[in-house]
């Protein structure tokens, strides 16, 4: 799908969008173009034209039209190129085009790039050309932009969207977005560890408030999967029955999230009696359908336990990446789907003995048979749009692959029983029964659950979880609900994150190693603090790493140093200096500009949060307080206020802007930090109404207002207190993880090499690319941690570099 992408009034956007993230050409490039080099392409590019309209046309014709009429070239085209310019006018016929440019330009026609192209350079033939055009269009907006944005600004909160209520239980609305939001359903044979936590439920939970505060009409539900082998095996290792191990863990897990303030409509769970019958409607609607069949299958069994070692029941090599911990169903370490025989040297979990191969029959989801219509679901125009990188990726390679049968039923006892005669004595497979508990916990939430989950012409739906569970999601469930034919809500949107590592290795419960959801609480760092810093480092495109020092100094410098410090010095001038009133603003250009610089972040924000780039969206808020900061620095109000009349009045100017971003911090924050961004508002005396997120930066704090009294935000974290739970919770310096480095093969050392070498060609070519610093400086971050995690892993001393070239003497 082509999307031609307005660039007059946002940040270097691109001209022409060809898919998610796929952009063919910028504002900056095509502005930056020699024209003598058009020309010279104009014969080459018209090779590839055909009878048909094809990519290459629009991109040509998209390039070409800010140009046609408004550059001198344009005058010997017709004479020069005739085909070219017959070409042309043929397709700027087309309603197709007419329409894209309109929307592109508001219907201003080429009139529209007026502006921008008397503020543009003039192109020159030099290799630096691009980065200077580029660097001068990151700081600098059109007047277009200006205008716009103090509109915005004097339209006032009379004029300002209100906070819709909301009432349970929340159902679709005719004219409405309604969004169906689902985070992967957490075992409950656990507590969740910080990873387990930011790639699931807290992800999805930002994504929820982000949509609550759009007035969108979302409902997010979860719960806890308590069914299957994971169940079986803590309830055996505990010496307590199944129910009584789900009980004991779905309330540790609630409390966890609670405390960690994820906000969902329902958090129920599978042990269930909707699970049931809705479960086993989908397996007759499969059946009557002869997408179900039976086969014998050979099986690992126990003869010391005497049972079938299904899935978790059984550990050993995996037969693909060589991992020593792969599970009877699945490797977490290279993610691919096992069936049990196929390990290599298998254990049974639980007496530690070697199993014997046992045949066993079976029911199996002719998944081969379903494919036509799962493909035929993926080739809509908008199908694995903004999806995560991770999420298309797999979802395509197992589409391209070809989807194989799936084996649906276990020899188990706790679990959904399979209704089929014959099998009365089976359970269904947790990974096809698991994903059916986000319709069955919906089902408990409300009893008209099919508006939501019959209802895919009204209803959007997300998917949230890590990338180990993207196959079930994207190709498994999806088939299931395709094939019964009756008319389910099929997943839409799936943000599925890599993983998130502990210091220099990974979570591990029984060695004592990473930080789980409880121990969290334990520490004393709010909830706020938890929940900005793991969306900070939420591993969206690559793993990533918790780190103490890391986690310190994110705290103490932007949330202390750079946003808090902002927020309460704007606040806190208002209320010394103008009796807690906020002044008259006599507006001057440069605050106008200023307003286009904060609207411009606030549209980028937006458009970060509509596809689940979470933590990309944070970066934005950090940006609009630098703004703010800078701005408050640069015009010094402290001194103005004590010195002439007009520079008081001035004073109170750039206060009471500085105190309505600090309003606006507040609103973005939302998704974030929701306590941090209610006591911002308690401190600003702004009611919940004025809590909606636009595209637009209005004055929310009008002159006059009364605000409350200001606070810090944030307290200072401590280096000695970092160190603290350094040692407590493991990393390098804990003996348990000491002893487990001494497990490290060559292969992991060999994997880690490759790792440095792959970063730092990656580092190497952001710098050679100019990228921004901030992702420079993340990127530089990453290799150095891969560097000393290389370093423990060889037995060698970690050097202690900050990543800044050392001076020479």
């Amino acid at each position: 799908a082509l999307k031609i992408v307005p660039y007059l009034t946002k940040s270097r956007l691109p001209i022409l969008e060809v898919g998610p993230n796929k952009f063919l050409f910028s504002e900056n490039g095509i502005c930056n173009m020699p024209i003598i080099n058009m020309e010279m392409g104009f014969k080459l590019m018209f090779d590839l034209f055909k009878e048909e309209i094809s990519l290459a046309d629009v991109i040509v014709w998209a390039t070409l039209y800010p140009f046609i009429d408004s550059s001198p070239t344009s005058v010997n085209v017709a004479e020069k190129y005739k085909s070219i310019h017959n070409w042309y006018q043929q397709l700027s016929s087309m309603d197709n085009f007419k329409n894209a440019i309109n929307e592109a330009t508001q219907n201003k026609g080429v009139a529209a790039f007026k502006d921008y192209f008397s503020q543009a350079p003039v192109p020159v033939e030099s290799s630096s050309a691009s980065h200077s055009v580029s660097e001068d269009n990151e700081n600098s907006v059109t007047q277009d932009e200006i205008n716009e944005a103090y509109q915005s600004w004097i339209s006032g909160r009379d004029n300002y969207p209100k906070r819709e209520q909301r009432s349970h239980p929340l159902l679709p609305q005719e004219g409405k977005r309604n969004i169906l939001l689902t985070s992967a359903l957490p075992y409950v044979n656990n507590i969740p560890h910080l990873g387990n936590i930011v790639g699931c439920v807290l992800s999805a939970d930002a994504f929820a408030r982000y949509c609550r505060a759009r007035n969108y009409n979302i409902l997010y539900i979860c719960g806890t999967d308590e069914y299957g082998t994971a169940t079986e095996t803590k309830a055996v290792q505990e010496g307590l029955t199944p129910q009584q191990i789900c009980d004991k863990y779905h309330a540790l897990h609630a409390e966890v999230y609670k405390w960690f303030d994820i906000s969902f409509d329902h958090f129920g769970r599978t042990t269930t009696t909707e699970q049931t019958e809705i479960a086993q409607d989908i397996f007759w609607r499969l059946q009557k359908r002869n997408y179900v069949y039976q086969e014998d299958v050979d099986q690992l069994f126990c003869e010391n336990c005497q049972r079938f070692l299904a899935d978790r029941f059984v550990e050993g090599i995996c037969p693909f990446c060589a991992s020593p911990d792969a599970r009877g169903d699945q490797c977490d370490k290279c993610g691919k789907l096992i069936n049990a025989v196929e390990l290599k040297q298998p254990t049974c979990k639980l007496c530690k003995k070697q199993p014997i191969i046992k045949s066993s029959q079976h029911l199996f989801l002719d998944l081969p048979k379903i494919e036509p219509m799962l493909q035929k679901y993926y080739e809509r125009p908008d199908s694995l749009t903004d999806w995560s990188t991770a999420a298309r990726n797999i979802t395509q390679t197992w589409l391209r692959d070809g989807v194989k049968s799936r084996c649906i039923t276990r020899d188990l006892k706790w679990g959904t029983p399979v209704p089929l005669e014959g099998f009365t004595d089976k359970v269904f497979y947790v990974w096809y029964d698991a994903p059916i508990g986000y319709i069955s916990i919906t089902a408990t939430y409300t009893e008209e659950w099919e508006k939501w989950w019959k209802n895919p012409q009204n209803v959007e739906m997300y998917n949230f979880m890590a990338k180990d569970n993207v196959p079930f999601h994207s190709i498994i469930f999806p088939a299931c609900l395709l094939a019964v034919e009756d008319n389910y809500t099929v997943v839409n949107k799936l943000s599925a994150t890599e993983y998130l590592n502990y210091e220099d290795g990974k979570f591990s419960k029984s060695r004592g190693i990473g930080v789980f959801g409880n121990d969290a609480k334990a520490t004393g760092i709010q909830p706020d603090i938890w929940r900005f810093y793991l969306l900070y480092v939420r591993p969206e495109t690559q793993d990533s790493s918790f780190s103490w020092s890391d986690l310190e100094a994110k705290n103490n410098s932007e949330l202390l140093a750079n946003l808090g410090n902002f927020v309460n010095r704007a606040l806190l001038f208002v209320s010394n200096f103008f009796n807690g009133e906020i002044p008259e603003m006599n507006l001057i250009e440069e605050d106008k500009v200023l307003f286009a610089f904060i609207t411009r972040e606030i549209r980028t924000y937006n458009n970060n949060l509509e596809r689940t780039k979470i933590r990309d969206g944070i970066r934005n808020i950090l940006n609009i307080s630098r703004l703010g900061n800078q701005y408050m620095q640069a015009n010094t109000p402290w001194k103005l206020i004590k010195q002439s009349e007009a520079d008081k009045i001035r004073a109170g100017t750039v206060v009471g802007i500085c105190a309505n971003i600090a309003c606006l911090l507040s609103t973005l924050l939302q998704p974030y930090m929701p306590t941090i961004s209610k006591e911002i508002l308690n401190q600003a005396q702004l009611s919940n109404d004025y809590t909606v997120i636009t595209d637009k930066f209005v004055c929310l704090l009008p002159a006059g207002h009364k605000i409350g009294k200001p606070k810090h935000l944030f307290e200072k974290i401590e280096p000695h207190k970092t160190e603290e739970f350094r040692q407590k919770y493991g990393g390098r310096t804990n003996p348990a993880a000491k002893q487990a480095q001494a497990t490290i093969s060559s292969q992991d050392i060999k994997e880690l090499e490759e790792q440095v070498l792959k970063q730092g060609d990656h580092v190497r070519k952001l710098k050679a690319d100019k990228a921004e610093k901030f992702v420079i400086q993340d990127e530089v971050k990453k290799l150095l941690d891969l560097k000393k995690r290389l370093a423990v892993a060889k037995g060698e001393p970690a050097a202690e570099n900050d990543g800044k070239k050392k001076k020479k003497n």
